[in-house]
């Protein structure tokens, strides 16, 4: 037997075995938070399960598997018949089975249901990113879909069940459903009104036939699909079905799967449109307005997708720098790298409080909350979307070159990073979005103040953002080119006011000092050394 040439050793152990969401601080405090005392503990123990199965290592495995077996398209059967269908890894569908139980398409009739389902999201997003994409669109479904109360009635007892069933098969036989979304096309992208698929009414009433194509249709093994379409009155919103009520496949054509840079667990496919039955929702000509809800909830999520990743990014950072050991002591006690981890963790922590907000208003529903809901979505959308992959590669740089290896999670993190900057509108659409709120609900803009107003006077480097938002809007001249940089300031500010309200003191002063009073550098890990960066560290710090 050869000699052994080395022993391992000072390597950092796997981050498994552990709660979560009970491991994270700043999403169980915003819980207890937003979620009313009699029905804390409910809620608490319904996360708490959810996060010791995020954190187990047969999820984490799973998570692997669907990662690197992405789904197949099967267009023919062996007879040359079309089929149109798409091959998982057995790992997505425990995966999405799990999703479902967890409640994660079921946010519109539960006592605080938009909350309990945001912290579930954040935490589901750390096991596996693609999974939550069908889980996603089913949620934000709903509210499109009660524009029509005889297709909410026989579509939303499904989309809200905790049953997944994967078969395809007519509605009225299934316990549960998916619903995904087909939206853009090749020449138009975000700018739907492009849209060229074309809708011919038939002769039963609501009744449609769909010619066309699009460009991107993720999760085409859902049970049911929102569609854009010109139809004579303009563009229409559309149910198009896989199954149609006699058991026979509705068209729809799958073209090929999009080779993506991640998310690749999950199928996203170029579909065509030929003599396609559809059911109208809404008003011909409504399309845009009857999505709009949806939109909004599916951006959300994307908020809470990225900050679930950077989360999950920074855990893993702080966990193995309090393991890791250089140059005589654990690297999370040496100066820079705790500048560094404190840095990612004020981040993370305010993308978290930011999410959970936006939640909250949600389950709230009154005037003010909406308002509110309509200027801060894009703003946190166009913010902590983009803060997503700068946050999840200076974690990964953590790791060293650990961190460039496939089997520490952290290249997986990575290629997601940037997707839900991408998703539901782009940057630049986000930014365009705020302006027109302001331009156009001048009720949104008094929310945001009376929101950030509720923090002022308690810093003064937040008093001194807040006069800057005002002073930017009142200078009216290049104001779309300036888009992005107002909408950013907007975003920075409420998560300065809500920060500087409920997180601990030395969070709040480490993100007013860094981001809004100019006291940090381009790169993450420059924030003020004589700040409590050691409390920093700890409270990101995950506990197995």
């Amino acid at each position: 037997m050869a000699a052994s040439t080395h022993t391992v050793s000072n390597q950092a152990p796997p981050l498994v075995g552990y709660d979560v969401f009970s491991a994270d601080r700043a999403l169980s405090e915003a819980v207890e938070r937003h979620v009313a005392p009699g029905l804390l503990g409910e809620v608490r123990e319904e996360l708490s399960v959810l996060g010791r199965a995020a954190g187990s290592a047969q999820v984490r495995e799973w998570g692997e598997q669907a990662d690197a077996n992405p789904p197949v398209l099967r267009t023919h059967d062996r007879c040359g018949r079309r089929i149109d269908e798409v091959d998982f890894h057995p790992a997505w569908h425990r995966l999405l089975g799990k999703g479902v139980g967890a409640g994660l398409t079921s946010a519109w009739g539960r006592p605080a249901g938009h909350v309990r389902r945001a912290a579930a999201f954040l935490v589901w997003t750390q096991a596996e990113a693609g999974n939550c994409c069908p889980l996603s669109m089913t949620h934000a479904a709903v509210p499109a879909l009660r524009s029509d109360p005889e297709l909410a009635r026989t579509w939303e007892p499904l989309l809200t069940s905790t049953v997944y069933d994967r078969e395809l098969r007519p509605a009225p036989l299934k316990a549960g459903a998916l619903f995904g979304m087909a939206m853009t096309e090749k020449q138009g992208g975000s700018d739907v009104r492009a849209n060229t698929t074309a809708a011919r009414p038939l002769a039963e009433d609501g009744a449609y036939e769909l010619t066309g194509h699009k460009w991107f249709c993720s999760a085409p093994m859902s049970d049911g699909f929102l569609v854009l379409a010109q139809a004579p009155g303009g563009l229409t919103c559309f149910l198009a079905p896989r199954v149609l009520a006699d058991g026979a496949r509705n068209a729809f054509l799958l073209q090929r799967l999009k080779d993506k840079l991640g998310n690749r667990s999950n199928a996203s496919a170029e579909v065509e449109f030929d003599g396609t039955w559809a059911r109208r929702v809404g008003e011909e000509g409504r399309g845009v307005r009857t999505v709009i809800d949806m939109v909004a909830a599916t951006r959300l999520d994307c908020v809470l997708g990225s900050a679930g990743l950077m989360r999950q990014a920074v855990a893993q950072a702080v966990h193995h720098c309090t393991y890791r050991e250089a140059f005589g002591g654990p690297l999370a006690d040496k100066p820079l790298m705790r500048n560094v981890l404190a840095d990612l963790a004020v981040e993370s922590e305010a993308a978290t409080v930011l999410a959970l907000r936006l939640a909250a208003a949600y389950d709230d529903g009154g005037e003010q909350e909406r308002a509110l809901l309509r200027i801060a979505v894009p703003a946190a959308k166009y913010w902590v979307t983009k803060r997503c992959a700068p946050v999840v590669i200076e974690a990964a740089e953590c790791l060293g070159g650990n961190g460039y290896v496939e089997e520490s999670g952290m290249p997986r993190l990575v290629r997601e990073s940037p997707l839900n900057s991408i998703w539901e509108g782009a940057g630049n659409v986000q930014a365009l979005d705020v302006l027109r709120a302001l331009r156009r609900q001048p009720q949104a803009f008094d929310a945001y103040l009376v929101e950030v107003g509720r923090a002022r006077g308690a810093d003064h480097r937040l008093d001194a953002a807040i006069k800057h938002v005002l002073t930017e809007l009142a200078d009216l001249e290049g104001l779309e080119a300036r888009a992005r940089r107002l909408v950013e300031r907007l975003a920075l500010v409420l998560q300065g006011a809500l920060l500087v309200q409920y997180a601990p003191p030395e969070t709040a002063d480490a993100f007013c000092a860094s981001r809004l009073g100019g006291d940090g550098g381009s790169t993450l890990g420059t924030l003020p050394h004589t700040l409590d960066l050691a409390s920093l560290v700890d409270r990101a710090r995950p506990v197995a």
